[in-house]
């Protein structure tokens, strides 16, 4: 006797309301568009509405071109983000995985093909040849419920990709910030150190000409050398941030090169965001909260399946045989089916019931814990924004005028031999160090408000405030 087992796509007289679910099985379907849409779509301030996925040449190539044209100019927050969208291998990975994971989770909601059976049975002079077409009548009967479980798991896997994204612009935001301040700041550190080689060169010829004493040449010459430390420590930040910066970009080395940063960080804004505006944007639709929701709705709806599936299952064969009788010479075709039942004796299924209520439960619970979390998430954004806000325009409005006031004044008291250079040198040095420790402050408001803006749309990014030092020498007199 041969048995073959063959699968096939072919059904061949079929009844009309089981071709209409089969038709039915692939209407859960993902593309690449529909994922990058959806991104677009829920977060817009994101990505610009630029992310898609290259799949051709042609594609590719207006990637590249897009990615030379924003290199050819200094680049903004904005544009770093638009140039990771065009040009960083990984955002497209992110998408080829996401796609892959929709595409896995559509496949849940689809029959399982039908098994085409081939008998050939010679017996004496008789001869029969069987064919049956099976398939599970519970996938047949299930499959509305399975579907709409398909579809759930589609959107878990596109708020999850969104959420990657997400968080993947944020790290580029503030990549970026970290850039831009670090260089800032290089150039602050380079004055500093022009500043004590020129004191601790004067002091030295001082000293020769017996005009200054050992100890405080020894002073100038001290500062000098932590200043050139200072220095080596800000040029590696300002590497390592900018190369932390191109990593996110994608860039390789020859745009690494052509890479060009703003002088300085953007200005703060007027007036900072407010509670009320605060609050009205996270109403909007967290994906957090969303993403927990859909989770234990697929929950619900697997765990009604299961009660049925865990118990049985049932296959239905439909039969056509075919038998030759070569001794009378005569041919018969009966026809008929089979149901193959699966019989719940050794196991019923409770354990699989009982895993099937333990993650609703857990769904459940982590859709509340998700929802108190959320909350506390936001306030805690909306402080650390509101104090770095506030730091930051208080070195800008009272911090640095004081110091443009003292330095003045040591001007003056210069010019009429109150002071020497030493003292108006080491007030220029001060006067640079509270203009660092405002650059700092800018650069952790705009850490901040970068991790404001990924919680208000439900992926909570902690941002730890850190002492900015040098306000306090606003208060000396030069000396």
């Amino acid at each position: 006797m041969t048995r073959v087992m063959v699968p096939t796509r072919t059904i061949l007289a079929w009844p009309a309301t089981i071709l209409t679910l089969i038709l039915l099985s692939a209407c859960a379907s993902v593309s690449p568009e529909q994922n990058s849409s959806r991104i677009n779509d829920e977060a817009a301030a994101f990505t610009g509405g630029q992310l898609a996925l290259a799949l051709t040449d042609e594609e590719r190539s207006r990637r590249i071109k897009t990615a030379l044209t924003l290199l050819e100019r200094p680049l903004s927050q904005t544009d770093a983000v638009q140039l990771a969208m065009v040009n960083s291998p990984s955002m497209q990975a992110l998408l080829a995985q996401g796609w892959a994971e929709s595409a896995n989770a559509a496949q849940a909601g689809r029959i399982s093909n039908p098994v085409f059976s081939f008998e050939h049975v010679a017996t004496g002079d008789e001869l029969e040849l069987s064919r049956a077409l099976s398939f599970g009548l519970l996938d047949l009967l299930t499959l509305p419920k399975r579907q709409g479980i398909a579809s759930r798991l589609i959107e878990q896997s596109q708020l999850r990709l969104t959420g990657v994204v997400v968080d993947q612009v944020t790290q580029i935001r503030q990549a970026w910030v970290r850039a831009v301040a670090a260089q800032q700041s290089l150039t602050y550190a380079q004055q500093v150190y022009a500043s004590a080689e020129a004191s601790a060169d004067l002091a030295r010829r001082m000293q020769a000409a017996g005009n200054f004493n050992r100890i405080s040449r020894a002073r100038e010459q001290a500062f000098y050398a932590d200043a050139a430390t200072s220095l080596a420590s800000a040029t590696h930040r300002a590497t390592a941030a900018r190369e932390a910066l191109a990593r996110l970009l994608g860039l390789d080395e020859a745009q690494t090169r052509t890479l060009q940063l703003p002088e300085r960080l953007p200005d703060l804004p007027r007036e900072p965001l407010t509670p009320e505006t605060i609050g009205s944007q996270a109403t909007r639709g967290r994906l957090d909260i969303r993403l927990a929701q859909t989770e234990l709705d697929a929950a619900a709806k697997a765990q009604g399946l299961n009660s049925i599936t865990s118990l049985t299952d049932i296959e239905l064969a439909v039969r056509r045989d075919t038998v030759f009788d070569n001794v009378e010479g005569t041919r018969s075709n009966p026809r008929g089916y089979e149901v193959d039942v699966r019989l719940p004796i050794f196991d019923w299924g409770d354990m699989q019931r009982n895993a099937m209520n333990a993650r609703t439960l857990a769904a459940a619970n982590q859709l509340e814990a998700t929802m108190r979390i959320a909350g506390s998430s936001l306030r805690e954004g909306y402080s650390t924004y509101r104090t770095a806000f506030d730091i930051a325009r208080h070195y800008r409005d009272e911090v640095i005028p004081l110091r443009r006031i003292i330095a003045d004044e040591n001007l003056l008291r210069y010019n009429g031999m109150i002071i020497g250079v030493f003292e108006l040198l080491a007030d220029a040095r001060e006067q640079i160090t509270v203009v660092m420790a405002a650059i700092d402050a800018e650069q952790q408001f705009w850490l901040a408000d970068a991790a404001l803006q990924a919680t208000l749309i439900g992926r909570p990014t902690s941002t730890t405030l850190t002492a900015t030092t040098g306000a306090s020498s606003a208060s000396g007199d030069g000396h």
